[in-house]
């Protein structure tokens, strides 16, 4: 009778709808983790999601009053097993069979997707996300093709760029359909941060993926404890000289993900440069008294060339003239109309060769480190070089090892690791 079909249709719906919050109850469970567990137990986080995610594909395959080849369920036991960091093959066929019962279905779309992304398949996870926006618009899809764009292997560099200028135009997207969503914040942040290092680095853009994670964390208490959120962070932080929000960056990152080796070795990488920079800053790059010298002693005003003769123009392109100071005299801050003149007395290469890094003597005898962005390939500089910089732009900078926890960190770091630096 039809009375009966409709209240087994209407049975049918309500065990749906318990089985949605038990499938929602246990990725609260994985995204809050820290809600109800201290970091020190990050080690046990994977193990803990897999016993919980065990749990509840019982509970749904011993639920009563639904159909378990329909798509809604196939798609919540896809959901499920696809909860772990790692592809899974059951996942996979679950959520495939879904689909194609309710070609419709988007959040089976979604799982779809990044179960694909797991297995290593890019194009397909980007068709998959693709095809559910062309079902309806929703932050989730867009965050992930945002993603995705950006995963995409291509040669040709203009191709490159505009899958990060569509990864930008998702990712705000799916910002704009909610504010208040975390997740949404962080992946905008990383869609600055390939900006930012396809670019040419701009401090603008660097800005902006800052101010998108801090608007991650402000909007998402889970955000807070991403790790990913803190070592893309980091790894922004590092290049805008700021060491020690980076090393707490990458410190923070390694203890909610300690199975996670990255974080570890970039902190340790850092760690021990500013340890050598330091270390060749206050010998001086290790250069002989008579040497150096006999290096100062020539350091002419004809030197400066362009810098010294008027012809020096600044990046609006009007002519400037600058008047040669030593190193002691600069200001932290872009020093306006200044030339400083000097020799080179050592240079330090890092795993990811920006920026490049020297050290810079004047005839004071004051040492500062230089950090060059944005240079041909073809540049350098070998020690004896002069060099002449103008309108430098001074960081200072203080370590504070005791608030970097980590037992990789090495403690030989004097307090204030890094006197000066001057950005080119």
């Amino acid at each position: 009778p039809a009375s009966e079909s409709v209240m087994a249709a209407a049975s049918e719906a309500d065990t749906i709808r318990r089985l949605e919050e038990l499938v929602a109850r246990l990725y609260r469970f994985r995204d809050a983790y820290f809600e109800t567990h201290g970091v020190e137990h990050a080690a046990r986080k994977p193990q803990d999601v897999a016993e919980e995610m065990e749990s509840t594909l019982k509970e749904l395959e011993g639920a009563e009053g639904c159909t378990k080849h329909k798509a809604p369920y196939l798609m919540l036991k896809g959901k499920v097993l696809n909860v772990r960091a790692d592809y899974s093959p059951q996942a996979e066929e679950a959520l495939s069979r879904a689909v194609k019962l309710d070609p419709g279905l988007v959040e089976a779309w979604n799982q779809l997707g990044e179960v694909y992304w797991k297995k290593g398949d890019i194009a397909t996870a980007r068709t998959c996300f693709s095809g559910a926006l062309n079902h309806c618009r929703n932050k989730v899809s867009l965050r992930h093709l945002s993603m995705v764009l950006r995963q995409l292997s291509c040669q040709d560099p203009e191709e490159r760029a505009r899958n990060v200028a569509n990864s930008i135009t998702h990712a705000k997207e799916a910002v704009q359909m909610d504010v208040q969503d975390g997740t949404s914040w962080y992946i905008l942040g990383n869609a600055y941060l390939s900006l930012f290092f396809s670019s040419g680095q701009s401090p603008r853009i660097s800005q902006q993926a800052l101010s998108a994670y801090a608007r991650a964390e402000k909007a998402d208490t889970t955000a807070a404890c991403n790790p990913d959120l803190h070592f893309n962070r980091a790894t922004l932080y590092k290049y805008e000289e700021s060491y020690q929000e980076a090393l707490e960056g990458f410190s923070r990152a390694s203890l909610l993900d300690p199975a996670w080796p990255e974080p570890k070795l970039r902190e340790q990488q850092l760690m021990d440069f500013l340890e050598r920079l330091t270390g060749h800053l206050q010998n001086k790059g290790k250069v002989k008294g008579k040497k150096l010298q006999s290096m100062l002693g020539s350091l002419q005003p004809s030197l400066l060339g362009p810098c010294g003769d008027g012809r020096y123009q600044d990046p609006s392109g009007h002519k400037v003239v600058l008047q040669q100071r030593p190193l002691s005299a600069l200001k932290p801050g872009v020093n306006t109309g200044v030339v400083v003149l000097g020799r080179v007395v050592f240079s330090l290469t890092t795993e990811e060769k920006i920026p490049f890094t020297f050290g810079l003597v004047d005839v004071e005898g004051s040492c500062f480190a230089v950090m060059v962005y944005n240079m041909v390939e073809t540049w350098g500089v070998l020690i004896g070089d002069s060099v002449a910089i103008p309108e430098p732009h001074l960081k200072q900078h203080q370590i504070h090892r005791e608030k970097v926890r980590s037992p990789t960190a090495p403690q030989n770091l004097p307090h204030s690791a890094l006197p000066n630096i001057l950005l080119c």
